[in-house]
């Protein structure tokens, strides 16, 4: 029993180190803001994913570079967007909304009436967190849309991301985080300025690239070839629930039951939408850098 549990231990461990890291990045925000944090991570990110996976050691072609340059700028719009987003709503939510991006690449790929059910469940949720009501109006309309934003961008990266992968390998992580970090970085430098070179803010910001990059994406390499991609995709589909434990304990954030309920309904659409499709089949892939 322990032997099939602890892969899935693993892949618990690796989502409280990813949504961790971004508890820890919004305490930032005060003084890097979302631009300065993101380019950062993705600055120390890349360099970590540049020493695990050697991309120099293979040819690059040009039809690959395509298809690793619109993933990279994938990552970067999902991170940069993502990052805006909790800055002006609670992570929780950010996280459940952005969760509709992966709904709607499965959804795109299915023509079972079951599945649009599960749509419409994601859609229910979506609707009580949009700020139309009382009990969420208390939601910044920005918040929502860059984490829907965020959302799109995610879907970019899993269509990017596997062809990407398809062509050239799991090093295509490595070169796509550098070219985020390439158009990131002036960004980050023009919203910070001077700020952004603190020495002070440095060891925090590459603690936040640790957890969300390097420690997730090892323990994920490891767990993962013992893991079905439908019980994986499922486990991910909890990462809401991961991600508003962590607001609340550091940073305070406390959902209404209404909120909370919403962010059920898109959980259930997501293992859903997981638990109704073809066959399981093991996976060698990670998740996003967020």
């Amino acid at each position: 029993m322990l032997k099939r549990f602890w892969p899935v231990l693993l892949i618990f461990i690796s989502m409280i180190s990813v949504q961790g890291s971004a508890s820890i990045a919004k305490y930032l925000f005060p003084v890097l803001g979302p631009e300065g944090m993101t380019a950062w991570r993705l600055f120390f990110s890349a360099i970590m994913l540049i020493l695990i996976f050697k991309p120099w050691r293979k040819t690059l072609t040009k039809q690959a570079l395509k298809y690793i340059f619109l993933y990279g700028i994938s990552i970067g719009c999902m991170n940069l967007a993502f990052y805006n987003a909790i800055a002006r709503i609670p992570l929780g939510i950010a996280v459940a909304i952005e969760l509709t991006g992966p709904i709607m690449v499965a959804m795109c790929s299915s023509r079972k009436v079951l599945d649009f059910i599960w749509l419409g469940v994601a859609i229910i949720g979506l609707a009580m967190l949009l700020p139309i009501e009382q009990a969420s109006s208390n939601l910044d309309p920005k918040g929502i849309l860059f984490a829907l934003l965020a959302g799109s961008g995610w879907a970019c990266y899993i269509l990017f991301g596997r062809k990407a992968s398809t062509i050239y390998g799991s090093a295509s992580v490595a070169i796509g985080s550098v070219i985020a970090s390439c158009f990131l970085f002036p960004i980050g430098i023009w919203q910070s300025g001077s700020t952004m070179f603190s020495l002070e803010l440095l060891p925090m910001v590459f603690l936040v690239s640790l957890l969300a990059s390097a420690i997730p994406y090892g323990l994920d390499m490891i767990a993962l070839p013992k893991l079905p991609a439908q019980t994986f995709s499922t486990l991910m589909s909890l990462s809401p629930v991961f991600a508003a434990l962590s607001g609340f304990i550091v940073l305070h954030e406390q959902l209404t039951h209404y909120q909370w309920l919403a962010i059920i309904f898109i959980i259930t659409s997501s293992i859903g939408t997981v638990l109704t499709m073809s066959r399981p089949v093991k996976i060698k892939s990670s998740k996003p850098n967020n």
